[in-house]
């Protein structure tokens, strides 16, 4: 097994270039346009998994009053500078706070709970998915809507690439690539587990590699229904298809 360490740590590449992979990703496009449509402009939301505020500030731009949070310190920090970057009006409708949203307890709600990009995912699905789908339901007003971002499971089944294959290739201010390759991949059916070793790799203008990062990233999948269903969460609409690798799963407070 491959020596990684965990996925956002502080001192690894995936934070460090998160908006870059997620700018590169098509499989992404649309997403924002799923959670806009359902809440109307101006309506609060609590964005559980924030990251480096990709769809929080999308959202307030839109009109949005949106609380991010996270739990991963290093994507905090990019977010609060992207924060400290945007135009007052839109700044002030947006609060990014640390915190685990398994016991996320802010002693208030919302219109609308999203959970972007597979964080749910990211994991065990057990407990860990039950007190998710609690922490959406303590926060939403009663009729409010939960939006959960899952993978496929037949994406989660498919094999690896080989090692040596450079999964994307992404140009970087000055002149150097961002590389990625997957050292290892492997899906275990019993728990609904994947295991990925994805090798970050930033190059020089001329190609010489200046940092590198093997980083593990794991993601769990169950059918979320009963889960949600045990915290007062019922199944809303179909699932949401998005960029063929996931789909949005939608849930209202009864």
């Amino acid at each position: 097994m491959a020596q990684a360490r965990p996925y956002y740590a502080d001192r690894g590449l995936s934070a460090a270039f998160y908006d870059v992979v997620t700018a590169a990703d098509a499989r992404l496009a649309g997403d924002v346009d799923v959670y806009a449509g359902l809440a109307p402009p101006g309506s609060s939301v609590l964005e559980l998994g924030a990251g480096t505020g990709r769809v929080t500030f999308a959202l307030a731009e839109r009109g949005y009053a949106v609380t991010g949070i996270d739990i991963a310190p290093a994507m905090l920090e990019k977010a609060q500078a992207r924060l400290a970057a945007l135009p007052a009006e839109v700044a002030a409708r947006v609060e990014l706070r640390r915190g685990d949203m398994t016991t996320l307890d802010l002693k208030r709600t919302f219109d609308l709970v999203i959970c972007p990009y597979f964080t749910l995912a990211h994991v065990p699905a057990g407990a860990a998915w039950r007190n998710t789908f609690a922490t959406a339901a303590r926060h939403l007003r009663t009729g409010g809507l939960a939006a959960f971002h899952l993978p496929l499971l037949e994406i989660m089944r498919m094999p690896g690439p080989p090692p040596e294959m450079v999964v994307m290739d992404q140009p970087l201010p000055g002149g150097g690539r961002l590389n990625l390759h997957v050292l290892e991949r492997t899906f275990r059916e019993g728990v609904g587990r994947l295991d990925q070793v994805i090798d970050y790799v930033e190059r020089d203008a001329k190609g010489a590699v200046v940092r590198r990062s093997a980083e593990r990233l794991t993601y769990y999948l169950a059918d979320p229904e009963p889960l949600a269903a045990s915290a007062g969460l019922l199944q809303d609409r179909e699932p949401i298809p998005l960029g063929g690798v996931g789909e949005v799963r939608v849930f209202r407070k009864a």
